[in-house]
């Protein structure tokens, strides 16, 4: 599961790591210097404390920390996210700044801090952030002391969920314990920056005013790979004398070697003055970002005064092109489909919360790729700026919120600070070539407020190649993208997604209904009114639930008409100390547990999305295991990208599986045998494409550790990580998937035991140095110290062979409380998937004809919004089953075999109906309950016109019980007056096609 850049041991008994030592990153070669300030803080929670802020308040006793850390990072899964410990966390700092600097200026930038961050330098209150998400920044310069003279930073942070505004008394939306947890503190890094007196600013709107560095592409030509690149530079002067500087540009590839140099031009800044300086040249032989390939150029915006370079900024970004038309998405004119996740922009883990090293965001966010998602809709509030890097390394689209719960607020403070929040994260990330789709809102916004965020991204990021819009969304004139929360939605125009579907749970320990712990489908407690039976599944329930919610999706991919649907995002990747519905106190929807071990939905989509559109590359995958007991027999169920699919067991065929949602293959009452279960798929001519199996594990005989660490092994930081798996193993090494045994754990060395996580305790076995295996598997994280040293970690079990594994720990060079290493700069970007593939990515299955007008029995005036590309309108006759018809007229006869169509109350209705050409009868039956649209296939037929006519009485039953948290049933699909009674129809949009 995990792949390079990581560093993966394997052993039984004792393994030693031999690691390069950990050399830090060379300085900056010019007046310009960026410093980690990560190190050496102190960490005081509790009641609020008189004269903290003061140099000489005594905080000895204080916890040493190293940053980022949230202060109440044990309750991480160990409580439900309303219960997460919420007041006051002082942090404290003493550190040097060496007398060489003297006359610079100097900048401290936090990533961020959750939710209220007061700061002081040697007892002076310097500034105040609010939002409890964007980065900030202060000017420094004045307040500190240089040379030998030592400094106090001091930071009040207050993460109560009622925070209010100090100036307006205004809440914040998005501060709320539902979706965003609670990590308080200051959980994101933190920098010193130094530099000359002209230079180029920070991008950190709210507190210094300034807007950075803006790189850009334009006039792409993707086939000849060439691209104009664009640098503009703010460039302020605080010399108290006009300065004359030259600008110039330097490109650098990921080997580091120069591909373009090109000269910005002279200019002269009055004391005081800011300009944005501009330069662009044509530059060739390119490589564009792109999906699975993080390609990223290093620009060097540099200031020269008299030919003497006096700083230089380095921003690593990518060039891409992108267009959001026709429906569909486009990157580097190529269609693709969304697929993906929508994910907890605290992507979080068990004991730390979000405050993670930068090799464990490429973990979490590579495995999607891997996986073979393109797309994080990062939910409810901006993402951390290392998840966004890290998503440019490992080469997966963004979607970028502001701050958000539900729902569109009231003019006023409240909405001007979403609009505020959205102008700092867009200027903050607008280099970062994975984000490209702003989110001005959860829910649906007016067309004002839509208005007001595209006039942000029109003033800050006018030339990113980033589509504005929401939620919902989908009749806006101003939205360029938008999708409904679970709802499948098509469009001719603009780009539809869905936002949140599959919104299931299924921990990962259940395999099936014959696995101990025997987890029947639907097991588990009542949460206030919903039943458990629609959400908490087991994995094999879990993982088909996926299939089956995908295919409604890809049925509708381009391609397959003029109005598609653009895909959609999976809720979540990973579980989340966020609402639940399941029997955990935190959400288990994820398809891979909050430890990132993989579910069995992981691999389900990992097949469904090996393509852009159209499935590119063949993929199978057996749900569950084969470790049974005799006389057990299942419905063993094979996801797989093929047309058909054998299944063998020892050798001997047990026939070709039921194919149903395209990607799933059924084959019925299997009865166990040990030994090898083998499928292989073929596609329609009976061309072998590919297999998988699952073999019996025999006895389990030990214990097996598996080290993760970063790429140059484990950093005596105080904040880096290892990762050990831990599995029951046979005699030849292979996982039982069965195994549930308890394992106590031994920790020795300069680390920290942060545990793991399992169910069958309140906590989930938080912090605890005893807890089960599940499923034959579970993973621990242990912290480095600020020691360097030797650590070795044991396992035991009762009746297993025990195991151990260590690692020594690297020293880190920290001086006077500052460290040259930059986190996240040893990671390097993954090109696992290549360039954008050539040609098309998928292959027209079927044309629309077209519609020139249409009558029906009543309500005509209203007939056209049938098939106005708008699924916010709808026809809907009078009630009378006599009236309960509507024709569509042809431009010309067209031979017609099939139409998709969504109905009035598409997940609670069924109609009967008939559907005629020219007069002539070519279907006739019930229709089906679905999330959207369902296509009715009939014989070919030519004809002029097709008439779809209501037979008998509708039947209205809701078939999926989907509740939201709130305990609100959810919209049951209804557009527009819904006539009461059973002689009804109604037709959002219909599109009617002929074969190609």
């Amino acid at each position: 599961m995990l792949t390079r850049p990581f560093i993966t041991l394997l052993c039984f008994a004792t393994l030693s790591l031999s690691i390069p030592c950990f050399t830090k990153a060379a300085p900056i070669d010019s007046g310009r210097v960026k410093f980690s300030f990560n190190p050496g803080w102190k960490l005081y929670t509790g009641t609020d404390t008189v004269g903290a802020q003061l140099p000489a308040f005594n905080d000895s006793q204080w916890k040493n920390i190293t940053l980022p850390h949230a202060f109440n990072e044990d309750d991480a899964f160990r409580v439900e996210i309303a219960k997460l410990t919420t007041g006051i966390g002082w942090y404290r700092k003493h550190f040097k700044i060496p007398a060489q600097f003297a006359q610079k200026k100097v900048f401290i930038e936090f990533e961020g801090a959750r939710q209220a961050a007061e700061v002081y330098l040697n007892g002076k209150y310097i500034g105040l952030s609010e939002n409890g998400v964007m980065a900030f920044g202060f000017d420094i310069t004045n307040g500190l002391r240089f040379g030998d003279a030592e400094n106090v930073i001091a930071v009040k942070v207050n993460n109560d969920y009622h925070y209010k505004e100090k100036a307006t008394g205004s809440g914040f939306q998005w501060n709320q314990n539902t979706f965003y947890a609670n990590y308080g503190g200051i959980n994101k890094n933190v920098y010193i920056h130094i530099m000359d007196k002209l230079h180029q600013t920070l991008p950190l709107y709210s507190n210094l005013k300034t807007t950075g560095v803006y790189i850009y592409p334009s006039a792409m030509d993707i086939a000849a790979k060439q691209a104009t690149i664009n640098a503009d530079a703010e460039v302020k002067n605080d010399y108290d004398v006009a300065k004359s500087l030259s600008y110039e540009v330097r490109i650098d590839d990921m080997n580091g070697k120069t591909v373009s140099t090109f000269n910005g031009g002279q200019y002269t800044l009055a004391p005081g003055e800011v300009k944005v300086l501009k330069a662009n040249a044509r530059v060739g032989n390119l490589s564009f970002w792109s999906w699975g390939y993080g390609y990223l150029y290093t620009v060097n915006t540099i200031i020269k005064v008299d030919g003497v370079v006096t700083d230089v900024v380095k921003t690593k970004t990518g060039f891409r092109k992108t267009e959001f038309a026709n429906g569909t998405v486009y990157l580097n004119d190529r269609a693709i489909q969304m697929h993906g996740y929508g994910q907890r922009t605290t992507n979080e883990w068990p004991a730390l919360g979000q405050s993670v090293p930068a090799w464990m965001s490429d973990l979490s966010n590579g495995l999607m790729v891997e996986g073979n998602a393109n797309l994080i809709r990062w939910m409810h509030v901006t993402p951390w700026k290392q998840d966004v890097e890290s998503c440019d390394r490992v080469g997966i689209i963004t979607n970028m919120p502001a701050g958000d719960s539900e729902g569109d607020p009231k003019d006023g403070r409240e909405w001007q600070q979403r609009v505020e929040l959205m102008r700092d994260a867009t200027i903050y990330n607008r280099n970062n070539p994975s984000i490209m789709f702003y989110e001005s809102g959860n829910k649906g916004v007016k067309e004002e407020h839509m208005k007001d965020m595209k006039a942000v991204r029109d003033e800050f990021d006018p030339y990113g190649g980033r589509a504005s819009g929401s939620r919902e969304m989908l009749s806006s004139k101003i939205a360029e993208y938008g999708g409904e929360m679970l709802y499948v939605d098509k469009s001719a125009r603009m780009p539809l997604w869905a936002m949140e579907y599959s919104r299931d749970e299924g921990v990962r320990l259940y395999w099936d209904e014959q696995t101990d712990p025997f987890h029947k489908e639907g097991d588990g407690p009542v949460r206030g009114k919903e039943a458990p039976a629609p959400y908490n599944h087991n994995q094999d329930a879990f993982a088909k639930e996926d299939v089956v919610r995908w295919y409604d999706y890809w049925r509708e991919r381009p391609g397959t008409g003029k109005r598609v649907s653009s895909g959609g995002v999976n809720i979540i990747f990973s579980d989340s100390n966020t609402h639940f519905r399941g029997e955990e106190n935190y959400r288990t929807s994820g398809e891979v547990d909050a430890l990132r071990v993989a579910k069995d939905a992981f691999y389900a989509h990992q097949v469904m999305w090996d393509g852009w559109v159209d499935v590119a590359n063949n993929h199978n995958f057996i749900l569950g295991h084969w470790n049974y007991k005799p006389g057990i027999k299942k419905d063993v169920m094979v996801v797989s990208s093929g047309d058909k699919v054998q299944l063998f067991l020892n050798g001997k065929s047990l026939g070709f599986g039921e194919q149903s949602s395209h990607f799933l293959f059924t084959f019925k009452n299997i009865v166990w045998q040990p030994g090898t279960l083998k499928a292989i798929s073929y596609d329609t001519k009976g061309h072998q494409l590919g297999s998988a199996e699952k073999k019996t594990a025999g006895e389990p005989v030990g214990i097996k550790l598996s080290l993760h660490t970063g790429p140059t092994g484990l950093k005596a930081d105080g904040a880096d990580i290892a990762l050990v798996d831990v599995e029951v193993v046979d005699a030849q090494g292979n996982r039982c998937p069965t195994a549930l045994n308890m394992v106590n754990f031994n920790l020795s060395g300069p680390a920290e035991w942060r545990g793991g996580l399992a169910h069958g305790r309140p906590d989930n076995y938080i912090l605890s140095k005893a807890l089960p295996v599940q499923a034959g598997i579970n993973r621990i994280i242990i912290r480095s110290s600020t020691d360097a040293g030797h650590i070795t970690l044991s396992a035991q079990a009762d009746g297993l062979k025990p195991a151990s594994i260590s690692i020594d720990s690297k020293p880190f060079a920290v001086v006077d409380g500052l460290s040259s290493y930059i986190p996240g700069s040893e990671m390097t970007a993954s090109l696992s998937r290549g360039p954008t593939p050539a040609g098309p990515s998928f292959t027209v299955t079927r044309i629309p004809v077209t519609i020139t007008n249409a009558t029906a029995g009543s309500n005509q005036a209203e007939a056209a919004k049938s098939f106005d590309d708008d699924d916010y309108t709808s026809w809907i006759n009078d009630g009378v089953l006599a009236n309960a018809w509507i024709k569509y007229t042809f431009d010309k006869p067209h031979p017609v075999s099939e139409l998709t169509i969504k109905l009035n109350g598409w997940r609670s209705k069924k109609y009967p109906i008939r559907i005629l050409i020219d007069g002539k009868i070519v279907y006739t039956g019930t229709t089906p309950q679905s999330l959207g649209y369902v296509t009715i296939p009939f014989p070919t037929t030519t004809g002029r016109s097709l008439t779809v006519q209501l037979t008998g009485a509708n039947t209205d039953k809701d078939a999926y019980g989907l509740v939201e948290v709130n305990g609100h049933k959810d919209d049951d699909g209804t557009v527009g007056a819904d006539p009461k009674g059973k002689s009804m129809l109604g037709i959002n949009e219909i599109e009617i096609y002929q074969k190609p």
